[in-house]
């Protein structure tokens, strides 16, 4: 019987050696963005992470195992979408039990990664409380609580509620620390009007509250929170008028529960131009880069 989680022999040593490691999500490659922008936005934010210090591992389900960075052509696999699954927490062991590919959320990736001993993830946009159903709750919020680990992200995606979010995070004690900014980011948009609490400057600084917020006994992750590029972020207004005439045409469909979010998004991209999906891929190699600066500072304390 083999071990269910597969570490890369490079992505091992590094850790072994306390050399910086970035933890990357798949379910992007899998159901996130359409191909080839899947794959070529994947190996950007791989070519991100190094330029930057640190050593990606890019996070899967593969035949039965879960591997911790992932191949060239295990990435190409995951990105060609056949018979792959979208896989969270609660799906990660019948996938491996019957040996299936699956594209890792950010819950999954981050239950994965702090098993591998990884500390800093990256993603675009966390999930959160939905929109109109305070019950519909993304297993993100509750394995952030668990997971000792720094995740960088744009905030949580626009299409949620994201005051309610943000309130349950703070429910669950896990930090959400702006990066450079006192505001939550909205994903597309770099404002939500919702103000936050704490605020780092510095890499440095980050790691630094990562260090005592461990030290100080909390058993879960910290939330660093990352304005998407100025240069092709929305506005927030134009955001919201985007995402309330989604959310109407789901209801016309009868679009809901895990297939929500890839139809909000698809639909946003298309009432866009095309201009979310380019925000959308600009602040995920953005926040790999911060995420590896990150890495080293944590690496280098």
């Amino acid at each position: 019987m083999s071990a269910p989680l597969a570490v890369r022999p490079d992505v091992a040593a590094a850790l072994g050696a306390g050399r910086p490691v970035v933890a990357l999500e798949s379910a992007l490659l899998s159901h996130g963005l359409p191909r080839p922008l899947n794959l070529e936005t994947s190996s950007r934010m791989e070519d991100a992470v190094r330029a930057a210090g640190a050593l990606p591992a890019t996070i899967g389900l593969v035949g039965g195992r879960a591997v911790v960075g992932l191949s060239a052509d295990e990435l190409r696999l995951l990105a060609d979408g056949e018979k792959v699954a979208k896989a969270s927490v609660r799906d990660l062991a019948p996938l491996l039990a019957r040996g299936g590919h699956g594209g890792t959320t950010v819950a999954a990736t981050a239950r994965l990664a702090a098993r591998a001993g990884i500390r800093v993830l990256a993603t675009g946009g966390v999930g959160g409380v939905h929109r109109g159903d305070g019950s519909d709750v993304s297993a993100d919020l509750p394995e952030l609580a668990r997971a000792p680990l720094a995740v960088v992200a744009s905030g949580a995606k626009s299409i949620l509620d994201l005051a309610r979010t943000l309130e349950a995070f703070e429910t669950l004690g896990v930090p959400v620390v702006g990066f450079r900014t006192g505001e939550l980011p909205a994903f597309h948009a770099r404002e939500s009007g919702l103000q936050l609490p704490h605020r780092v400057e510095t890499a440095a600084e980050a790691a630094e509250v990562m260090r005592l917020h461990w030290e100080l006994g909390a058993p879960g992750g910290i939330l660093f929170a990352h304005p998407p590029p100025a240069a092709s972020a929305l506005g927030r207004d134009e955001a919201e008028r985007l995402i309330e005439g989604a959310l109407a045409e789901a209801a016309g469909a009868g679009v809901a529960g895990p297939a929500s979010t890839p139809f909000l998004l698809e639909r946003l991209a298309v009432a866009s131009g095309g201009r979310t999906l380019a925000a959308n891929v600009d602040l995920l190699v953005a926040n790999a880069a911060l995420a590896a600066e990150i890495a080293r500072a944590w690496a280098e304390r």
